[in-house]
């Protein structure tokens, strides 16, 4: 079953990145940094939108882990600590269930001081196990366990998010 379409995912894009900004109005740079593949994606359209609304510096960063064992493989990013000190950070994922990818994805940053962290999701399932705070939500959605969220974002004109 389709819960967003493509222009539902357009239209949320714009709204957190107008939030973004408003929450970030004294930062000159902001970091994106999106875990994995699918992450990434939602922040690389995350970045589109807000380079067409402000002037500000945005850089766009990986976080690589392995969301099923975050202890047995490195949990890496493409920055060194020296450019993610004193500056504000924004991890994006495209879903936040228990929150252990989220939480596990901040290690890459115990080696510096950023300035602060937030986090922006897509789609939001409310099963925290972990402690995360979601501060950039497009959708908070109520699901059973069993269900699955996929987010399709890798075509630019076909977004989509389904529940399976």
């Amino acid at each position: 079953m389709q819960v967003l379409n493509h222009y539902q995912i357009s239209q949320k894009i714009t709204r957190l990145s107008y939030e973004i900004l408003e929450n970030n109005l004294d930062e000159n740079e902001i970091i994106l940094a999106g875990i994995n593949n699918n992450g990434f994606r939602f922040a690389q359209l995350l970045l589109d939108s807000l380079s067409k609304i402000s002037d500000k510096t945005f850089v766009l960063s990986r976080i690589k882990l392995n969301p099923a064992k975050p202890l047995d493989f490195p949990i890496e990013t493409d920055l060194a600590p020296e450019l993610i000190t004193n500056k504000s950070i924004i991890v994006v994922d495209d879903v936040a269930n228990t929150g252990r990818t989220i939480f596990y994805a901040f290690r890459v940053y115990m080696n510096a001081l950023p300035k602060k962290i937030e986090v922006a999701v897509l789609v939001d399932r409310k099963h925290k196990m972990f402690p995360v705070k979601v501060d950039y939500v497009g959708l908070s959605l109520a699901t059973t366990i069993q269900e699955n969220i996929v987010a399709a974002l890798q075509q630019s004109d076909a977004l989509a998010v389904t529940l399976n």
